[in-house]
């Protein structure tokens, strides 16, 4: 049963971007609608506010990043990112970049909770770190996509490049790199940057289903689930038996719910579920 939407309050108040909880899932929504949600220092800290918000806050189960209005994000402002920052000491310069880093993509990929990008429009340059930063990403079949440094001379930084290349298979990520073509979500589903795309109409229904469905699995599991996808692709097999063996004990020993022991029991004794098919009934759930 829907509780409605919940704004959190934040100190100092969020300017460029907004909160809301809904049902377990964060909305963390970037808000400059005017400016096609584009990244400035200042939405970059009211992201890392959220995020670290709703790391902690027990009502979020799964967080959902996307835009207000009809884009995801147009990328980083360049005026108030690059040339506004020119004139600052290096020091105060590097403050300012930290924050975009750390949300953008250090906060995301070591998250606690499972993400969701949910690309509602455009998404370009800068844009594409926290897209493939998060876990899950579903497209509006019309969203458009594009690596535009190339035509304003700039090389695609801030783990761009690391992004698209961590997703996309070499050609296709090498193809729009050097071409800044852009691409719609349908191409970007088919080229495998995101899980899905949708018909817009549909987007914000689907995204709530599959946090839904993501909230109803034992959140320990998840987080290591989640954390060993990431780290066992630059392993060798043998690293990552031992990292395996090593997340599953772990595991067992930090989750409340006991969740291995009422699976085993459900399945094996009261044959009240089956593996492949559902999930086993979380007494701790909700």
């Amino acid at each position: 049963m829907s509780q409605g939407i919940i704004t959190p309050e934040f100190d100092p108040p969020l300017t460029c971007a907004r909160a809301e909880i809904e049902n377990g899932v964060g909305w963390a929504i970037l808000n400059r609608p005017d400016k096609r949600n584009a990244m400035s220092p200042a939405l970059n800290d009211d992201m890392l506010a959220i995020l670290e918000a709703f790391e902690i806050d027990e009502r979020v189960k799964v967080v959902v990043i996307t835009g207000a209005g009809d884009t995801f994000s147009a990328g980083m402002d360049l005026k108030e990112f690059f040339r506004d920052l020119d004139h600052l000491p290096y020091n105060q310069k590097m403050r300012v970049k930290r924050s975009a880093w750390q949300w953008q993509w250090k906060t995301l990929l070591y998250y606690q909770k499972p993400t969701i990008a949910m690309v509602n429009g455009w998404c370009f340059g800068g844009a594409f770190t926290p897209l493939v930063a998060c876990d899950l990403a579903i497209a509006a079949d019309d969203a458009q996509f594009g690596l535009s440094e190339i035509n304003w001379g700039i090389i695609p930084g801030g783990q761009v490049t690391k992004a698209i290349t961590a997703t996309m298979a070499h050609r296709d990520a090498m193809f729009y790199a050097i071409t800044g073509e852009t691409f719609d979500g349908k191409k970007a589903s088919e080229m495998r940057l995101v899980n899905e795309s949708v018909p817009a109409e549909r987007l914000r229904e689907r995204t709530y289903e599959l946090a839904q469905q993501l909230a109803g699995k034992n959140p320990t599991v998840m987080r290591g689930t989640k954390m060993a996808v990431r780290m066992v692709q630059e392993m060798s097999w043998d690293v990552s038996d031992d990292y395996l063996m090593a997340k599953s004990s772990e595991a067992l020993f930090l989750d409340p719910e006991r969740g291995r022991q009422q699976g085993l029991k459900q399945f094996l004794d009261d044959k009240s579920y089956k593996p492949g098919l559902s999930g086993y009934a979380r007494e701790s759930g909700e």
